[in-house]
């Protein structure tokens, strides 16, 4: 069956950095447009980044500049790269794979930035 796991979430100070993890298994990675939501306290969840098979990128204004969705093949595994973050980047972060039919989450990874 399909599982995502993220990694790499914690704690930082404003301007500070972290990278996540999401290890994919049950299916063909290679083959996946994959993502990063994050949901914010209170709100509702909001696409972060998502890279397609061929590596092309789509972000979310909030994230151009800041932040760099990647992914490699042989590790079934993408990343995000989170430069000079901001309180408002506070929430949980996760996983997507949409397969066309059903999507499907990862647990989340918790970031929290204070200012």
């Amino acid at each position: 069956q399909v599982q995502l796991v993220e990694s790499g979430g914690g704690s930082v100070q404003a301007g500070g950095s972290l990278s996540l993890s999401c290890a994919g298994s049950g299916f063909i990675f290679k083959f996946s447009t994959m993502a990063w939501y994050r949901q914010a306290p209170g709100k509702q969840r909001e696409l972060v980044a998502n890279i397609g098979s061929g590596g092309s990128t789509n972000y979310a204004s909030s994230a151009k500049g800041r932040f760099t969705i990647s992914r490699d093949n042989a590790k079934n595994t993408m990343f995000l790269q989170m430069n000079s973050l901001k309180p408002e980047d506070t929430g949980v972060y996760y996983c997507n794979l949409n397969n066309g039919i059903r999507e499907f989450w990862g647990q989340g990874t918790l970031v929290t930035v204070s200012s």
